[in-house]
């Protein structure tokens, strides 16, 4: 079986219109240390909007590392 690759990591993407979480991206931590800003479609606001980089789940349910 392959590594999980630990350097990928799950984000969800909040937009600047309405606040909602719509995406969800995995993002290299090593090569893009800063947050994360994508223009892209917001269905709610029926506009496209910048989304910024959150946290996946915002602390509910969040995985915490296997041992080993």
């Amino acid at each position: 079986m392959a590594k999980k690759n630990t350097k990928r990591k799950l984000i969800g993407l909040v937009s600047s219109l309405s606040n909602h979480r719509t995406y969800y991206t995995k993002k290299n931590t090593q090569n893009t240390p800063g947050k994360l800003v994508l223009k892209k479609y917001d269905p709610i606001a029926k506009k496209h909007a910048e989304y910024t980089e959150t946290k996946k789940n915002l602390g509910r349910n969040e995985v915490k590392a296997r041992k080993g």
